[in-house]
């Protein structure tokens, strides 16, 4: 995507206009294949020398980390998610064909496409490649601010003489090496904000490679939604609707002053990036907003004591991810879902950060205990927020503390070393009850 322009735009100072995503060769911009490799996946754009924030995202990365690691399930519809009562956490390419979305409910998911391969998620298995990709982009560029597992922003400014080359080629490049060392697939989106270039890397899905300046951002933008636009709820969706804010075309449209008038500092924002405009800076090493980790029951419980042993399991899921990425929260997070579907979640925070499993559930049971009303659950989940870097010395503030976190560490290297199941906290044991 990108405007088309003339051969004679192109300058050896300036960089190609066009080039060959696979071997990287200069074309001229009317090319239709690569005269050296016959490849037809081309870059090209009128401003191409001079784009350099991208948005990077991997294509249905929990799907294609398990095609990888099967090549039976490659040609297949693959499903990740729990059990009928679960919910769709990811879905392949084949999959979405069908229908199929993250978060839906899986008997619905399974009903509009029985042929799937239903792989329950491998959280541990997608961080490590997760942080296989990060490193990758690390290596282009220090300026590299993850929004998750699989998708990252990075600005290349000032990068064209490390690496000989313009940063669409170098973008291009790490594609075809996170593919052929990783195994798995990404799409760039190239641009000059954050904003655009989000938009852009959904354009040419999956394998994609978009750019986009701003004058086209605008004309796309103008027939969406206005909830296309990042932060815009079913509030304010409907807030901007009452005010015959329908399209994006209508805030283009409005005047500044008078959204500002309508809406306040929200309104500044909306009308700027009606029009393609963001000021956000890429931030490196932007911190996790939070670790958590949920289920769905197979037959809702609704007394405490099935409840807490599944919470508990929860938590040391989430402690275990913490440790690992050796981080810290200080907000312990309880999330519940009814069964007519109904959200609850209860926050509360400690005094100082932790990853503990026994002090995350220490609070998260607490809140729970509150919940106890007669209603039964389909889903509960635990979550650490506010997070810093940390390690369990950041428990160590008392006596107390010192005690649990050296157990924990005990159990923690026995785990290690005999596997997850060498040490099982009473709590979350499911053999018989002793007898007296």
């Amino acid at each position: 995507m990108g405007a088309r322009c003339s051969v004679s735009q192109c300058s050896e100072s300036n960089g190609p206009l066009c080039f060959c995503r696979d071997c990287l060769t200069d074309l001229p911009p009317s090319a239709v294949r690569c005269r050296d490799c016959g490849s037809p996946r081309l870059v090209r754009h009128g401003a191409l020398p001079s784009l350099t924030l991208a948005h990077i995202d991997c294509d249905a990365f929990y799907a294609t980390v398990e095609k990888r690691d099967n090549p039976d399930i490659a040609d297949r519809p693959v499903i990740i998610g729990g059990g009928k009562r679960g919910v769709v956490s990811a879905a392949c390419y084949i999959a979405r064909t069908y229908g199929v979305r993250s978060a839906m409910p899986m008997f619905k998911a399974l009903d509009l496409c029985p042929s799937a391969v239903v792989i329950p998620p491998d959280m541990a298995k997608y961080v490590r490649v997760g942080r296989e990709v990060r490193s990758a982009m690390l290596a282009l560029t220090p300026l590299v601010e993850p929004l998750s597992i699989d998708e990252a922003f990075l600005d290349l400014s000032g990068t064209q003489r490390l690496h000989g080359m313009i940063p669409a080629k170098v973008l291009a490049r790490f594609a075809k090496q996170v593919e052929r060392d990783l195994g798995i697939t990404v799409s760039v989106g190239l641009s000059v904000n954050k904003f655009i270039a989000k938009i852009a890397s959904d354009l040419d899905k999956p394998r994609g490679f978009a750019t986009l300046d701003q004058a086209e951002a605008s004309a796309m933008l103008a027939t969406k939604p206005v909830s296309f636009i990042f932060g815009v709820g079913p509030a304010t969706e409907n807030k901007l609707k009452q005010h015959g804010f329908r399209l994006i075309s209508d805030l283009q449209r409005a005047d500044e002053i008078q959204l500002m008038k309508q809406f306040g500092p929200e309104g500044r924002r909306l009308w700027r990036l009606a029009r393609g405009h963001d000021e956000r800076r890429v931030v490196a090493d932007r911190d996790a907003k939070t670790i958590s980790s949920e289920t769905t029951f197979d037959v809702d419980p609704r007394d405490f004591q099935t409840l807490e042993k599944v919470l508990w399991r929860l938590c040391e899921k989430v402690s275990a991810r913490l440790k690992s990425g050796e981080l810290a929260g200080s907000t312990i997070t309880l999330k519940l879902k009814t069964a007519d579907f109904r959200q609850r979640t209860r926050s509360q925070s400690i005094n100082s950060p932790t990853q503990l499993a026994g002090r995350i559930f220490a609070t998260a049971r607490d809140l729970l205990a509150k919940e106890i009303d007669g209603t039964a659950f389909r889903l509960i989940g635990a979550g650490v927020s506010a997070l810093k870097p940390g390690t369990m010395a950041t428990d160590d503030a008392d006596m107390i503390d010192r005690r649990n976190a050296h157990a924990e560490r005990a159990m923690d290297d026995l785990r290690k070393k005999f596997g997850t199941a060498a040490v099982i906290r009473g709590i979350a044991y499911d053999g018989p009850t002793k007898q007296d």
